[in-house]
């Protein structure tokens, strides 16, 4: 791995960037709403619609990535990104009123569009990068660390330069991706092709044929991403919410409480990442264990709505989550073929984004039925998580199988 640290140091700095270009913004949406005069609706679009065009175009992203190589979708894709932030950024210089409003949701639509086809590539190409399993699994729990760092500087340094001047954050989307684009340009090396890009139809055979031998597990990794960015995002929502209406923080001092989680969760991401290697056994029962401990954490918060111990107990959440994060991402990007691997991973991004979109919303749904029945509602949620981890992926019993079909690399075998 040594002679590839600057490849991926520069992977790493696409999740880092493409989270701040999203996430900084939500400190920042109140102060947007009054600049423009917009709704809180209007204003959460600017949200929702990045995250629905990347849920819609990542798979598309993936199978070009599978045909035409990870550089030739990543490149392009950051340009675009940036070209997303520019826009919106450059809105209120050139127009004014609601038309600024407009400009700046266009620009977020191309900035889902770069996203699309820059951190869901990422995945495969760690995984085209390094032959040995332990090497993947540390390197994806790099990527996976870089991606939650991003989380945890992006309400600090989204307040920072809203407090300048609130479109700032806008602008900075751009420069950001020019760095990432620089990085990846001269520091990546791709690894030669070793096979033939198949024809749409003979690979629309095989992604069928894949998920009708290894559905099982897929959907069941494919729904635990989802439910984990659901409850990320969701508890965040609340958080940030609850900070503000009842303890008065806001701004930076805001950003600082809500990156405490976050730095749990970043931690427990590098550590995991680290520690699981090419077992698959452990990483399946890290994912348990992680899955235990959010559980346990969110049905914790039903009990007392004190604010040290929510924030105690989402600490223990976001480790838990820091946990089976970079395991889902090592089971699937190790079980899947590298013809297909691009195309399998990207539906499992987009599962993520799914979970993303939904958190703030039903959060915000929940909060009426009152803080116990909203934790318990979440905390179910993430039992069904732990349900199909434990039933769904077995890959004690699938070894003989996998043996047996002498599939390469199947995530079955350990």
């Amino acid at each position: 791995m040594d002679n590839k640290k600057g490849d991926l140091a520069a992977l790493a700095s696409i999740p880092l960037i493409m989270t701040l270009g999203n996430s900084m913004l939500i400190p920042i949406l109140p102060q947007i709403a009054r600049e423009l005069r917009v709704s809180s609706f209007q204003v959460s679009l600017l949200i929702t619609v990045y995250a629905v065009v990347a849920i819609l175009l990542i798979p598309v992203a993936g199978y070009l990535s599978d045909k035409w190589g990870r550089k030739k979708i990543i490149l392009p894709s950051l340009v675009i990104a940036g070209i997303g932030g520019a826009v919106s950024g450059v809105a209120p210089w050139f127009s004014e009123g609601l038309a600024v409003y407009w400009i700046i949701l266009a620009g977020r639509f191309l900035q889902g569009i770069g996203a699309a086809g820059a951190f869901p590539i990422v995945l495969p190409l760690v995984g085209d990068l390094f032959d040995e399993e332990d090497e993947v699994s540390h390197s994806l729990g790099i990527i996976e660390t870089s991606n939650t760092f991003g989380k945890v500087l992006s309400p600090i340094l989204g307040a920072l330069l809203g407090a300048w001047i609130w479109y700032v954050p806008f602008l900075a989307i751009p420069v950001m991706c020019l760095v990432s684009l620089l990085l990846v340009l001269f520091l990546v090396k791709e690894p030669e092709r070793r096979h033939e890009a198949k024809p749409l139809r003979e690979f629309l055979t095989s992604l069928k044929n894949v998920f009708v031998e290894k559905g099982r597990w897929l959907y069941a990794i494919f729904a635990i991403g989802c439910i984990c960015m659901f409850l990320l995002f969701g508890v965040l929502f609340y958080l940030s919410d609850q900070l503000e209406k009842r303890h008065g923080l806001d701004g930076v001092l805001k950003g600082l409480v809500l990156a405490i989680p976050l730095a749990a969760l970043c931690l427990a991401s590098y550590i995991t990442g680290k520690k699981i290697g090419k077992n698959k056994k452990l990483m399946k029962w890290c994912g348990v264990v992680g899955l235990i401990m959010a559980t346990g954490a969110l049905f914790g918060i039903s009990f007392l709505n004190n604010i040290y111990f929510v924030i105690a107990c989402l600490i223990v959440c976001g480790v838990g989550i820091g946990i089976v994060l970079p395991s889902s991402d090592a089971l699937i990007t190790e079980g899947i073929d590298k013809e297909l691997r691009g195309t399998i991973t990207s539906v499992y991004s987009s599962m993520r984004f799914i979970g993303v979109s939904l958190g703030p919303p039903v959060i915000s749904l929940l909060v009426g039925a009152g803080h116990t029945m909203m934790f318990i509602v979440i905390g179910a949620v993430a039992l069904i998580a732990v349900v199909l981890l434990l039933l769904m992926v077995k890959p004690e019993s699938d070894k003989g199988e996998e043996g047996r079909r002498k599939a390469p690399k199947p995530i079955h075998q350990a």
